[in-house]
């Protein structure tokens, strides 16, 4: 095997993301071979070479990632644990013998597709913004939106003290006078806190319910809210294709 960065073979083997790696480097936290690296971008072979972080020996001997989508249902949020023990989204997930940590986050309130992994490399890569992987999700917002307000969604918006939102796709799925309420469709690849929520507000509509339909390519419309399934090897490739 060919030697790679130590902080790539650290996220490799699920530890964290490349930047937490890179991290407990600096931090002299890492021994290579009996010796504590503090340098970033030492290589190492992972056949040859022994590896340790905080006294533990790290291989990649027979470990195989896994990949879950999840269909999060509302009320649930996402992390590993929470110190109000409210509902976290790996209750959802049972009997999985790896420690596994969501991709991204979905707030509490909103629901839709997640996916949760044990490689810290792919999370690094897909969460990082200059990866840009879209995110679609189907927004339920009081009052008839009007198609100047699509535009101005598609064009971008100011939120957070004037960040001004990249473009987005923005459609109209339905208009429903009777109850004025507007359901539309809205493609973004940024990952602003609340910014589909934000967004909405800034053009003076309330969001009533919010569901991620999609990340990149892969949707959660066969799967039960709730629900989870392993992601088939073509839809990690497709991910990481993207970037």
């Amino acid at each position: 095997m060919e030697e790679i960065r130590l902080q790539k073979f650290l996220a490799s083997y699920g530890i964290a993301s490349r930047r937490k790696c890179e991290e407990f480097i600096l931090e002299g936290k890492v021994i290579v071979n009996g010796q504590i690296v503090t340098k970033l971008g030492t290589k190492v072979n992972p056949e040859i070479d022994e590896v340790l972080l905080n006294g533990k020996k790290i291989s990649l001997v027979d470990h195989e990632h896994i990949y879950i989508l999840l269909n999060k249902p509302i009320g649930y949020v996402t992390t590993s644990k929470d110190q109000f023990n409210r509902d976290c989204v790996l209750d959802l997930v049972k009997n999985i013998n790896k420690r596994i940590v969501p991709v991204g986050r979905l707030d509490m309130y909103t629901s839709g597709a997640l996916i949760l992994t044990d490689d810290g490399d792919f999370i690094y890569k897909v969460t990082h913004p200059k990866h840009e992987i879209t995110k679609t999700y189907t927004v339920t917002v009081n009052g008839i939106i009007s198609e100047k307000e699509i535009q101005s969604l598609s064009n971008g918006v100011l939120i957070d003290n004037n960040y001004k939102t990249k473009p987005a796709k923005v459609r109209i799925r339905k208009i429903d006078s009777e109850k004025n309420i507007s359901r539309i469709e809205i493609t973004i690849h940024e990952g602003k806190n609340r910014q589909v929520r934000k967004m909405c507000e800034t053009i003076g509509k309330k969001v009533i319910a919010l569901h991620r339909n999609k990340i990149g390519n892969i949707e959660v419309k066969d799967l039960k809210l709730g629900n989870w399934r392993y992601l088939k090897p073509f839809e990690v490739k497709d991910l990481l294709k993207i970037l």
